[in-house]
This record gives structure tokens, C-alpha cells and sequence, in this order.
């Protein structure tokens, strides 16, 4: 299954402008895979030996030599579900308790309801219930479409359940399907700062500037941390994610700021014009309606590596729609194929958030290509993912048959350091790659939201 990761690596590098033989030289290991119709496990391997690649080349860039790039299917897998195990400590629940796959008169949808706002867009179309079969009495009412349509006109997140043919026919899935995996686009303008970095830490000093919340724009950033890039993270005042704080906040400082108003917005910008990197996940057209649009990101950060994803897509109707992994796998046929092959009686998801992951992996190696290219004296870069295309990635790989499962994890997994996050002790599983001469290691524990201040780190 190795030739599998090796082709997906050599599409997604080559969509990155890179070298498609490069994808040749990584070496992937590991047996088995995760239980699921579609490659899942070597998407996993590419998408990390693409961003793996990515230092590699900057590394060479920076006086090394050409290093060598390995990447553990099995742990790389692994590390699409969770890398933090604690040690006497639970991590929060992932869903809310309303969030999941329900049945409509006519079909199946799902609810995204994680946010508390989100939940009360729900509750608006569906009313208030305080458990999943009050929930379950009042979508059984409704066509799947028409909630979709109710649903995501009150504000929130649903996704009725397609088949890949009704996707492809969808005016957004042709949109999508038209895109490429990642669009990077030059823009002109003298990069801002210099960092001085060596081929064993290619990315230290870096600032990256990191809008993102669940999950694909976290990874990312999380990645660019491992290999030394100072991130910071900035939410608004009171956004919470408790189930994946622990996991995504490693390596980073995270902060808060309100920008409303006046005092947010100047600290805002003050940070950004120091930036050589801005990761950002909201909606696409989330920044523009702050009156921060790309042209305006230019201008304050002139050289900056600007990096965009999105759930949907940048062009066609769905462009600006809220969403997540789970929503976009019932969009896309994901959850229907899982569901068909493995005659179940209800939708059958990946079994991880693998297009969360992944994208962000490939946002973080879109990241670093820029960081190279500006080394070799390019400008500015902008480039711009999304979750449905790095599933169309995904599906037209077509299905898979059934494979021995991975060995189940082991303490050998685990990397012996202790993290001492802010809720307890933890370890995590050994990095998933290895790029010879520059390991991938964090200089930060986990820590809560908001606990930095808005401010970087002096060099």
C-alpha cells in the first residue's frame, strides 16, 4: 500500500509546485491500516511525508545536505486521531451531545452542534431537546434538504448525506472538483524580517501568526511549532474547544483578542506587521468582512505567507459555508460509500478526521514552500485549501479492500519525554516522519486558550 501514499505524495507535492520525484525518495514504513473503504492510511502517510518533503527542501536550502525523508504509516494514522495520551487525567469529550447522523424522512443528515452557537441554530430549526431522541423525533419530520437549507440559514452546521455521483453533480462539488489541491498564488512586496535558522531547526524564529480553530489549521501550525517556528494563537475573547485544545496546542503560545473594536484591532495589526507567516481557517470571507482582506494583509505585512483554508471551497455557491471534516465527508459520498460497502444501516464515516489532518498538512507544507521560495528571493505567497478538495484527493483514489489492521499502539509509541501540560502530565506518539538532521520536536507543552499575551516573543 506503500505505492498508494507514494502517488498521493507525488500529486499533492506537485499541486505544491514542488518536484513530483521527490516523492520517489521518501521511504514509508509500517503495516496495516485503519478500517475504512478508502486509502485512509496512506492519505495519512502522504500528507505528512508531503509536508516532511517540504523541510527537507528548506533544509537543503539552508547549507545541509539533501536529507532523507522517512514516514510511519502506522503512526502517522495514529497521529490523524490523537497524539496526547495523559497520564492520570481524561481529555474533555469530542462532540457535543446533540452533534451526530440522524434520519430524515428521506435520507440521513448530520448536525454539527459543538459550538454553543451552532447548537442554538439547531435548536432554533428543530427546538430545544435535552437528549438525542428528542432531537432524533424532530428531524425524522423533515426532508434532509430542506433541514440542511434551514439549518445552515439560522446560522449553523449541517450536512445532508450524498452519494459521490450526487456530489459531482452538485453545482459545489463541480466547482470544487475545478480547483486545484492547493492554489499558491506569488504576490509582490519585500519580505518584512529575517530569521536566522539552521538546517537542524529550519523554521526557528519564524513568526506565525495562527487564526485557525478545529482541526485542519491547528495541525498545521502544530507542525511548523515541531521544526521551530514561534506560533502564535489568537481566538476571540471566549471561544472555547475543549476536546482538541490539549491536542493541537503543543509547541504554540495561545491569546486572545476582541477584533471589534479598536484596541483588538491595533494589537491585531501590530502583530501581523511582524508576521512572516498567517495561517487563518475561518469561513473564506470571515477576514474580508473585518475589513482585513488579502490586499490589507499585503499592506501591513508586505512578503507575507498568507495560508487559507476552508471546509467547502473558494469558488461556486457553497464558497462561504460554515463546515467541518464530518459535515464534508456526508457531502462529498464519504459517509454513503463507507456506508453501501460495508452494508450498514447508517452512515459510515472515516474513522478518523482525516481530511481535517490532512489538509493541514498540506497547509503547513505550503507554508514552509514559501518560506524556501522566499529564501531564494521570492516576495509574498498566498495559498489556499479546503476540506472538499483534499477529499476529492481521497475518493478518486477509488476504494479499497480490506487489509490487516494495524498492530495496536504499544508503549514503544510513545516518545519517552513527559509533557507537562496545563491539565496534567502527558506523552506523545513519536513524531510520524523523520527528516534526517532536523527532528520534528516541541519546545512548548499543551496549554489553555488565551493564557499568552498578544505579544511576541523578543528575538
Amino acid at each position: 500500500m506503500a505505492m498508494i501514499a507514494r502517488g498521493l505524495t507525488g500529486q499533492a507535492w506537485r499541486s505544491l509546485g514542488g518536484n513530483p520525484a521527490d516523492a520517489a525518495t521518501v521511504a514509508f514504513t509500517g503495516d496495516g491500516a485503519l478500517p475504512a473503504v478508502f486509502a485512509v492510511t496512506d492519505l495519512a502517510g502522504a500528507a505528512v511525508a508531503t509536508a516532511a518533503l517540504s523541510i527537507a527542501e528548506l533544509a537543503r536550502q539552508l547549507g545541509g545536505a539533501a536529507p532523507a525523508v522517512s514516514v510511519d504509516r502506522r503512526l502517522a494514522s495514529f497521529w490523524f486521531g490523537l497524539s496526547i495520551r495523559p497520564i492520570g487525567w481524561e481529555l474533555p469529550p469530542l462532540w457535543d451531545p446533540i452533534a451526530g447522523d440522524y434520519a430524515a424522512r428521506d435520507g440521513w443528515i448530520r448536525l454539527h452542534t459543538n459550538a454553543p452557537h451552532h447548537r442554538a441554530a439547531a435548536e432554533r430549526v428543530l427546538g430545544r431537546h435535552g437528549d438525542r431522541a428528542g432531537m432524533a423525533q424532530a428531524v425524522a419530520q423533515w426532508q434532509k434538504k430542506e433541514l440542511e437549507t434551514a439549518v445552515v440559514a439560522a446560522g449553523g452546521c449541517a450536512a445532508e448525506m450524498r452519494t459521490t455521483a450526487e456530489w459531482s453533480a452538485h453545482p459545489q462539488g463541480a466547482a470544487v472538483a475545478a480547483e486545484p489541491l492547493v492554489q499558491m498564488i506569488a504576490r509582490d512586496g519585500a519580505a518584512a524580517s529575517r530569521w536566522i535558522a539552521s538546517a537542524a531547526r529550519p523554521l526557528d524564529g519564524l513568526r506565525v501568526l495562527d487564526l485557525t480553530r478545529v482541526l485542519a489549521g491547528p495541525v498545521a501550525t502544530r507542525f511548523l511549532a515541531g521544526y521551530g517556528a514561534d506560533v502564535l494563537r489568537v481566538d476571540p475573547l471566549g471561544w472555547d474547544e475543549p476536546g482538541v485544545v490539549p491536542e493541537v496546542t503543543l509547541g504554540k503560545r495561545c491569546a486572545r483578542l476582541d477584533l471589534k473594536n479598536a484596541q483588538g484591532r491595533a494589537a491585531f495589526e501590530a502583530l501581523l506587521a511582524k508576521a512572516d507567516i498567517i495561517v487563518h481557517g475561518y469561513r473564506s470571507d470571515a477576514l474580508d468582512r473585518l475589513g482585513y482582506d488579502a490586499a490589507a494583509r499585503r499592506r501591513l505585512a508586505p512578503g507575507l505567507i498568507d495560508v487559507a483554508l476552508c471546509a467547502y471551497g473558494w469558488s461556486g455557491p457553497w464558497a462561504t459555508r460554515r463546515g467541518f471534516d464530518s459535515l464534508v465527508q456526508m457531502s462529498t459520498g464519504v459517509a454513503d460509500t463507507g456506508m453501501r460497502l460495508r452494508g450498514a444501516d447508517k452512515p459510515v464515516p472515516l474513522p478518523v478526521q482525516a481530511l481535517d489532518h490532512a489538509t493541514g498538512y498540506f497547509a503547513a507544507a505550503a507554508a514552509v514552500r514559501g518560506v524556501t521560495q522566499r529564501l531564494n528571493g521570492g516576495a509574498g505567497l498566498e495559498a489556499r485549501l479546503s476540506l472538499a478538495r483534499t477529499a476529492k484527493l481521497l475518493v478518486d483514489q477509488g476504494t479499497v479492500e480490506a487489509m490487516p489492521p494495524h498492530a495496536a499502539e504499544t508503549a514503544a509509541d510513545r516518545a519517552p519525554a513527559i509533557e507537562r501540560t496545563d491539565w496534567g502530565e502527558a506523552q506523545r506518539l513519536l513524531p510520524p516522519a523523520v527528516v534526517e538532521g532536523a527532528p520534528m520536536q516541541w519546545s512548548r507543552a499543551a496549554g489553555n486558550l488565551g493564557a499568552a499575551l498578544p505579544q511576541w516573543d523578543e528575538r
